[in-house]
This record gives C-alpha cells, sequence and structure tokens, in this order.
C-alpha cells in the first residue's frame, strides 16, 4: 500500500520520515560531505551510511532524482535537450534521450546496445562520406 503525505504525493520518497528526505535532498544537491549532510539531519555519520545502503532510502533517491528533474523541465538545459530529441539525425536523438534519463537517475552512465549501435552506424556513414 502506497503512503500518501499531505499533498498526496506517494511513492518511498514520500514513505521517508523528514530527516531522511532532508538527507535525500542534500545528497543530491551534492554540495556537502556526508559529514556535513549528517550534523544537518542530525544523526551520526554511520546514520547515514546506513540509510545509503536501505533499499527504501536507494529507492527514495531515484524517486527525488525523478522528480526533480521533472519539475526542473523548464530549465533551459532541458528544454534543449528535450528540443534535441526530434533533431533529424537519430544519433543526435539518441544521445538528447540517455541524458535526460541520466539526469532523471533512470539510466546509469554505462554505455547501451542502442547507443552502441547508433555509434556503429554514424561511424560506418562518417566512413562512406569519407570515401
Amino acid at each position: 500500500m502506497k503512503k500518501l503525505d499531505k499533498t498526496g504525493q506517494s511513492g518511498p520518497f514520500y514513505q521517508l520520515d523528514e530527516r531522511r528526505r532532508k538527507a535525500v535532498r542534500l545528497l543530491f544537491e551534492d554540495e556537502l560531505t556526508d559529514e556535513q549532510i549528517a550534523e544537518a539531519v542530525q544523526r551520526r555519520r554511520s546514520t547515514l551510511d546506513n540509510w545509503k545502503n536501505d533499499e527504501l532510502f536507494k529507492a527514495a533517491q531515484q524517486q527525488y532524482n525523478h522528480l526533480v528533474v521533472k519539475r526542473s523541465f523548464e530549465s533551459r538545459a532541458l528544454k534543449k535537450l528535450v528540443d534535441l530529441l526530434e533533431a533529424k539525425s537519430e544519433m543526435v536523438q539518441l544521445q538528447a534521450a540517455n541524458s535526460i534519463l541520466k539526469l532523471s537517475g533512470m539510466l546509469s552512465d554505462n554505455s547501451t546496445p542502442e547507443l552502441d549501435k547508433a555509434k556503429i552506424r554514424k561511424a560506418n556513414a562518417e566512413a562512406d562520406i569519407a570515401e
């Protein structure tokens, strides 16, 4: 059963208590050390480490990353990426999609089979042009 907060939001992030949610936000901002984050949420560093290894906390981080990217949709950089999804070049479209997914935490930095295939197609096309 999904737990709803006062604003009707649901999911792992909203299942956390306020201290853990604050830790997720601070970790996302990536401006403080883990020691500083632990101090900000009035917990020990070892407690923060335990939270970071907890499956619910990890899921909450992913959800928060997704929410922030979704809310940031109005940012110029993200708008440009979205516009590039309609580019003529399939490679540009794929790179834009991958960038958006990485920003939302839905894709790792590792290469994907689709990206590898697109890179090969691009290299082959460039080789044909060079001949």
